[in-house]
């Protein structure tokens, strides 16, 4: 299995290439510019990459003397291509890295974007049966198959009352889709995106949070993560890169309006819809879900090519201690299994899995 995953990787590099090209995701930052750093994101360009976007357009790459280029997701996810080389960084989940490190992967979680809940649970505010958690008992839940989920569902009816038990099917096109067409009876949404564009087109949706239901810690830290060798061996390099990145999404919050038209612009080839793309980016900021946004926009205002991560009030930096209680959790449930298909012994450990050595001032 490990040798096919890298012969994949070795063809998915030389068509990442020319896609790259093909889509002028390169940086502006000009010719011979070095050295050059590679992102991929983990699904179609939305709000939580906008800081890649902003940085690169706005030229704080440049001037961090890093050439950035954004890769499309692929098929194969950004966990592994960059555990193989096609990508310096990936964005991902601090769960993901776990559950890759698991089965033999050596990745580390470097910047932590989302810093509070972001995952809803919903369904069809139409299906008055369903009133609380509990009511997802014996209903169908539409899946992308992830044991994480079901382990984070399961918990949730149980915490409400109900059987835990529920049977599931696959994504159709959307979420949304798959709901409004009977084949399943609740699923997953993101608040700042799916959460926005049902409020904004519908359909009502009747939601609920993992942590208010006896689900610990933060599930929902994504952002950045990079090869652990990899990233000591280009330690200045990634603290360029993620200085230029935090000046990006600390502008996002200063200048919602301003960044998700930017976001719209440059991600094209995503047919972003603006009104949707700039309410997600008003919903981050009113949610403080990547921190406090009035600190990290007031240190936005006075930022120079010199500022730091550590310098933009949090953002960015991963706390361990949600990490690890949420691990723990899904350790217990016995999510993470290795190489063998085995469980794991002990639960994966949040301090070995991040570092915030580049975006903290300690």
């Amino acid at each position: 299995m490990r040798h096919r995953r890298h012969a994949l990787a070795a063809v998915l590099a030389a068509s990442l290439v020319l896609t790259a090209a093909a889509c002028g995701t390169s940086s502006d930052s000009g010719a011979g510019v070095d050295p050059a750093v590679t992102v991929m994101l983990d699904w179609t360009a939305n709000t939580n990459h906008v800081g890649l976007y902003v940085a690169q357009k706005l030229g704080y790459y440049r001037d961090a003397g890093v050439d950035v280029t954004i890769l499309p997701t692929a098929q194969s996810g950004a966990e592994t291509a960059v555990e193989t080389g096609v990508a310096d960084l990936g964005f991902t989940t601090l769960s993901n890295v776990a559950a890759v490190n698991a089965q033999g992967s050596d990745l580390q979680f470097v910047f932590d974007l989302t810093q509070k809940p972001v995952a809803r649970w919903c369904s069809l505010a139409s299906r008055t049966d369903i009133t609380s958690p509990a009511d997802f008992s014996g209903k169908t839940f539409v899946s992308f198959g992830s044991a994480e989920q079901t382990a984070v569902v399961r918990q949730m009816i149980e915490s409400a009352g109900g059987s835990g038990e529920f049977d599931t099917v696959a994504v159709g096109t959307s979420t949304f889709q798959t709901l409004t067409s009977g084949q399943g009876d609740f699923g997953g949404f993101y608040e700042t995106w799916e959460g926005v564009e049902s409020r904004l087109n519908g359909p009502e949706l009747t939601c609920f949070v993992a942590s208010d239901w006896g689900v610990p810690g933060n599930p929902d830290q994504l952002g950045y993560a990079a090869n652990a060798d990899w990233a000591d061996s280009h330690s200045e390099e990634l603290h360029h890169f993620l200085d230029a990145t935090a000046r990006g999404y600390a502008y996002a919050l200063d200048h919602p309006k301003e960044a998700a038209a930017l976001l719209v612009e440059e991600a094209s080839d995503a047919a972003l819809d603006p009104e949707l793309t700039a309410a997600s980016m008003a919903e981050i900021v009113d949610g403080d879900y990547w921190g406090d946004s009035a600190a990290i926009a007031a240190a936005s205002k006075s930022a120079t090519d010199s500022t730091t991560a550590a310098e933009y009030s949090g953002l960015g930096v991963t706390d361990t201690d949600a990490a690890q209680s949420y691990l723990d959790f899904l350790w217990k449930n016995g999510v993470y299994r290795d190489a063998d298909d085995s469980e794991l012994t002990e639960a994966p450990q949040a301090a070995q899995l991040s570092t915030n050595r580049f975006v903290s001032a300690q």
